[in-house]
């Protein structure tokens, strides 16, 4: 029993680790894209 809940925990945990990372990983791409498109209206 332990073991089955000792997994359900580490499975929680690595997906919300996982969906951290990518919702970090799209707002770095989204501030990537608003620093070219100031970038680019400044040329």
């Amino acid at each position: 029993m332990k073991k089955l809940l000792m997994l359900l925990v580490v499975s929680s945990l690595s997906t919300v680790a996982l969906s951290g990372c990518n919702t970090m990983n799209g707002a770095g791409q989204d501030i990537e894209d608003g620093g070219e498109a100031i970038q680019n209206a400044s040329e």
